[in-house]
């Protein structure tokens, strides 16, 4: 039950007159009142033939009239309406029930308190099956103001109570942290205007992909204002920007002025102090062209950071202490998933971005981030976005995958903290990165496939695996990635890694319990934690003639597998690789 708190001005009459009315497309029907306050037998409007909205509107008003004329001050925002919606699958209430409901959320308000009877006048009005509006007059009958403040937070409290109290469907606590609701005029010019979004929506999007371009504030609003987003800072006497305002091109007002909105109105996190905060707290380091003859490219070092956040929320979850670092790497993983969103292939470019828009809810919460704890995922956000060449098959499978394992750790950090709403905005990202996962990996499991060991080779690896892992053995070779990862574990050996040593590595990096499949996530780990300079070229031969389907490579040796062994023998105790 969603209730919305909307101060409506001085004209009773006339949201009267709306309630009352056919509505905007003829959807309100039967207009008439469950509830109200001690109304001394005034006839309802929608169901006495001689009453009249004006005489209602007068009675309403009345403690108002009395105010204006001792104070002699005129009262002008003393309406206030709050429209109460039940969910769409939620049975049919009674007028009674409404009622009741109506008598709840004004208590709760502070319109009408509990046992007070000279409190405001007010009236619920019900004009279809799913909702009511609550109309009041914020002046009491001793001609005070009523105490509205947090009125918006007691009545939501209020509303997860009526849900348990009458079977209905249960919403989540707020906690003050989402972005405000887009209002039904600007939706409705959305519409007029053919936009998907609202401007609202639209500007917060183009701010949240801005930020991993940006080392400043300044920075920031140059990039937005040459991505097309029309930018109104705020500055000092010195010059020193203050603050700033966006607008959405097209976005105009009745006098053909462009509307701006103030960075608090489009996201809590908008702001431009957070702003600064997260973009100047990155300690400077060469650019990241500088860094272009390292050894590993910008998606292998983003799927290193992540390890840090790996192990920061790990070490968070259930402890008293390390929350503000924790939030500041959630708040950076954001960026990141934002920038791969952006310099990503473009079969992936639908699920990251929706992936990158599902968390921007899980990147804020009422504990506060210390920015500077998230140098490194912000860095390899930087370095994704500004690289200059897109990322091979293994290395994006590598970082998608562990941006899956970062939103099941996301999530339950949240869960651990009851931040219900970041919780449920990380499933939903995990949800797109999931997805993501099966379009990167199948390009890549493809390819190590149709490369195909002999069976006595994938017989020994599979021993290897029994071996290392034995907790999941039977999960990873019944996988359909077992093959690839068999390939796999072949191209290591080739380099010198010992397979067994590789499995164990990479199955303690992170729970297996919890993954669809193991095989393929255990696919991009290794090929993460075992890159090498590729090997040359007589080596490769050498590898291929050995591990490959085909003519046997006269006086090569290879591994072979051995017939199953008695129970009793220790498996450290026998030798598995012939000549």
């Amino acid at each position: 039950m969603i209730a919305a708190i909307k101060p409506a001005g001085c004209n009773t009459r006339g949201l009267l007159a709306y309630l009352y009315g056919p509505g905007r497309q003829d959807e309100h029907l039967d207009p008439h009142v469950v509830a109200g306050f001690a109304m001394l037998a005034m006839p309802d409007p929608g169901r006495a033939e001689r009453a009249t909205l004006t005489e209602l509107a007068r009675h309403l008003d009345e403690p108002v009239r009395l105010r204006n004329s001792e104070f002699g001050r005129t009262v002008t925002d003393h309406v206030w309406h709050c429209p109460v919606r039940a969910a769409p699958e939620d049975r049919y209430l009674s007028d009674a029930e409404w009622g009741e409901i109506a008598q709840c959320i004004v208590e709760a308000a502070g319109i009408a308190p509990p046992g007070d009877d000279l409190a405001c006048r007010w009236i619920a009005v019900r004009h279809a099956d799913d909702h009511i509006h609550i109309l009041a007059t914020t002046v009491r009958e001793d001609g005070r103001r009523p105490n509205l403040h947090y009125s918006g937070l007691r009545v939501g409290d209020a509303c997860r109570e009526i849900e348990k109290d009458y079977g209905l469907r249960e919403l989540k606590k707020g906690d003050r942290t989402g972005s405000r609701r887009p209002t039904q005029a600007e939706m409705h010019k959305a519409q007029r205007m053919g936009w998907e979004q609202t401007s609202q929506q639209w500007l917060e999007d183009r701010i949240r992909a801005a930020i991993p371009h940006a080392r400043t504030a300044e920075e920031l609003l140059a990039y937005l204002e040459a991505d097309g987003v029309a930018i109104k800072p705020r500055r000092g006497p010195s010059g020193d920007l203050l603050g700033y305002a966006a607008g959405r091109p097209g976005d105009l007002n009745e006098k053909s002025e462009q509307i701006f909105h103030p960075g608090k109105k489009i996201a809590p996190d908008l702001t431009l102090p957070k702003l600064r905060a997260r973009l100047e707290a990155v300690v400077p380091e060469e650019h990241p062209t500088a860094r272009r003859n390292r050894p590993t490219t910008p998606w292998q070092q983003a799927t290193d950071a992540l390890d840090t956040l790996h192990t920061q929320l790990t070490d968070t979850i259930g402890a008293d202490s390390g929350d503000e670092r924790s939030q500041a790497h959630i708040a950076a993983l954001g960026e990141l998933i934002e920038a791969a969103a952006q310099q990503a292939p473009a079969n992936l470019h639908a699920e990251l971005h929706a992936a990158a828009k599902a968390f921007a809810r899980a990147q804020r919460s009422r504990i506060r981030a210390e920015d500077r704890a998230a140098d490194a995922v912000r860095l390899a956000a930087r370095d994704i976005i500004h690289t200059t060449t897109g990322p091979d098959g293994s290395a994006l499978a590598a970082l998608i995958a562990a941006l899956v394992w970062s939103m099941i750790l996301s999530r339950r950090w949240h869960e651990a903290k009851q931040h219900t709403h970041q919780a449920e905005a990380a499933h939903q990202a995990l949800l797109h990165l999931q997805a993501a996962t099966d379009h990167a990996m199948g390009p890549v499991l493809a390819e190590l496939e149709h490369r195909q060991l002999k069976e006595q080779a994938r017989l020994t690896l599979a021993s290897d695996v029994r071996a290392a892992v034995p907790t999941h053995n039977a999960r990873i070779l019944t996988d359909p990635a077992w093959p690839a990862l068999a390939t796999v574990l072949a191209d290591a050996e080739a380099l010198g890694h010992q397979p067994q040593q590789l499995l164990k590595e990479a199955a303690a990096q992170r729970e297996l319990t919890t993954t669809r499949q193991p095989a393929r996530v255990l696919i991009t780990r290794i090929q993460h934690t075992s890159r090498n300079p590729a090997p040359n070229p007589r080596a490769e031969a050498a590898r291929r003639r050995s591990t490959l389907a085909g003519p046997q490579a006269s006086g090569h040796r290879e591994r072979v597998a051995l017939p199953v062994r008695p129970a009793a023998v220790p498996a450290e105790g026998i030798r598995r690789r012939q000549l």
